[in-house]
């Protein structure tokens, strides 16, 4: 099978696993993962590889802009000191416990490729366990500390990988110049994405066509990365910085038009990227089982479940201890309710999947490099293991974690989206009173507006408890009717270009307003 041909039937594969995901209600990294698996065991399965060298420039820069620029910076300031805890000293603890723990149960595979291993499998992965916050409703510092975790430490682990790969392939490793470099790679990194996030920011301002803006976001990513890696900085931190510059501003230098087709792109970047990690760890497991034929399944079997159990007690651990230090949440919410607090706890204990980053990572390394095979293979079960058995038992463990008091998507300081709506309501509200006298010849459209900002600001949901189911039905009732009528629209015109009344090109024109509606409503 070719390479397009293989490409082509990657991608059907994953909108069918996304597809059965969303229907069975399983966060889809958790099926990829075990499609990825399903794909080994196929007889004919597709042959597409990547050269170890380009595997982390393809996936990585995207992976880690599209997080950051979704990435709330005002969180990110409240929660620095825990999220610098679990982004350092979590990846840091979780390193050293590895390569501890697979050193001394594979004396052979040597100190720096147990370190390269603990490097590949301590960074988290987000996306499965935010879907099932999302789904499920979960407090927003429990996302926060998640999702911010995720994104920063990947540059910790992967800054480790690159002097643990280097110690590997020269032999040589000197403390005082991996913690140097170490802070260089930050600095350097952090100064570098932040310059490309301003001037793309700027570039964009003045731009004022979608497909171009789109095209030039998918760029910005790359051109952080590359100039940081190639002056020996971090391109992770490059991409991540540039991220959250450009995400802060997204609201300011984007129309409507071109932000509704910047995030659309994105997300689908997103998906088919993580699509085609886990497939292609799928595709080359077969070879790299047959490159364990040294190892018993009895020696296998044991190395794997001491290399997973280590991995998930020590983020345990980690934050158990951890959550009892100044400015962590555990201690503000222990005040009122220390059952709580504990939950709390356990529930971002709990969250810690891996995904595609561990996977590039792994799949990065280069050939021939001491125990490559079984370092892929203990990824894929640590992969395995934290998204398909962490990932199915979350939502047990987010409902038994009752959040009394904290309001599901909340910090504990109100329903900040309704506050939001009231403002922009009564701003819009005044307008049209001030825009009156200046176009007394078009009364009836801004009575129209008026009696529209009335009505969405009379269904904004209240913080009375009694009142609040009431209200969501009748906005879920409302929703239901307004679809309705914008379906039967977008019908009548598509069938009056059937008939020949109108062209393609007019059915877009107004199919993109019906859309911008649907959307408008669904926001």
């Amino acid at each position: 099978m070719d390479t397009l041909s293989a490409a082509v039937g990657i991608l059907l594969l994953i909108a069918f696993l996304y597809e059965v995901a969303r229907r069975i209600g399983v966060p889809y990294p958790t099926l990829l993962v075990l499609g990825g698996l399903g794909v080994a065991v196929v007889p004919f399965r597709p042959s597409l590889t990547l050269q170890p060298e380009i595997v982390l420039l393809v996936f990585l820069p995207p992976l880690l802009f599209s997080a950051a620029f979704e990435t709330p910076l005002r969180e990110l300031r409240t929660y620095v000191a825990p999220i610098v805890r679990l982004a350092i000293g979590l990846v840091v603890f979780t390193i050293a416990l590895v390569a501890i723990a697979a050193h001394t149960v594979m004396p052979g595979l040597g100190w720096a490729a147990a370190v390269t291993l603990g490097a590949i499998v301590a960074p988290t992965d987000a996306l499965a366990a935010t879907s099932i916050f999302r789904r499920l409703g979960a407090p927003r510092v429990v996302r926060t500390l998640v999702e911010s975790e995720s994104l920063f430490n990947d540059a910790t682990a992967l800054v480790s990988y690159r002097f643990a790969v280097i110690a590997a392939v020269s032999g040589t490793f000197v403390l005082s110049d991996a913690i140097g470099g170490f802070v260089a790679a930050v600095v350097g990194g952090t100064i570098i994405g932040w310059v490309a996030g301003r001037a793309f920011s700027e570039v964009l301002r003045r731009l004022d066509s979608p497909p171009v803006e789109v095209a030039i976001s998918l760029v910005i990513p790359y051109l952080a990365y590359l100039p940081a890696e190639r002056l020996g900085f971090s391109g992770v931190l490059a991409a991540v910085a540039a991220g959250l510059i450009v995400g802060r501003r997204l609201g300011t230098i984007l129309s409507p038009s071109s932000r509704v087709l910047w995030l659309t792109t994105w997300k689908m970047i997103g998906f088919l990227l993580n699509g085609f990690a886990f497939v292609l760890i799928g595709l080359a497991l077969p070879d790299v089982l047959h490159g364990l034929g040294a190892n018993s399944p009895v020696e296998l079997a044991g190395v794997t479940v001491i290399v997973v159990g280590v991995v998930v007690l020590a983020r345990i651990v980690w934050i158990t201890i951890a959550s009892r230090l100044p400015g962590s949440p555990r201690r503000l919410i222990a005040r009122r309710d220390p059952q709580q607090a504990s939950r709390l706890t356990f529930v971002v204990s709990w969250a810690g999947l891996r995904g595609a980053v561990s996977l590039a990572a792994a799949l990065a390394l280069p050939i021939g490099f001491p125990g490559r095979n079984l370092i892929l293979f203990l990824t894929f079960a640590v992969i395995l293991a934290t998204l398909v058995g962490q990932g199915l038992t979350l939502p047990y463990v987010l409902r038994r974690a009752a959040w009394d008091g904290i309001e599901p998507d909340s910090d504990g300081t109100g329903d900040e989206g309704t506050r939001a709506r009231e403002t922009a309501y009564l701003a819009g509200l005044d307008e049209i009173e001030r825009l009156r006298p200046l176009w007394p010849g078009h009364q009836p459209l801004l009575d129209r507006l008026e009696s529209g900002l009335r009505d969405r600001r009379q269904h904004l949901a209240t913080q009375d408890p009694a009142e609040t189911a009431e209200r969501r039905q009748e906005r879920v009732e409302h929703e239901e009717i307004q679809r309705a009528i914008i379906g039967a629209q977008r019908t009548a015109v598509t069938e009056l270009r059937d008939q020949g009344g109108i062209n393609d090109e007019t059915l877009r024109g107004i199919e993109r307003e019906f859309d911008l509606e649907e959307l408008r409503m669904e926001g």
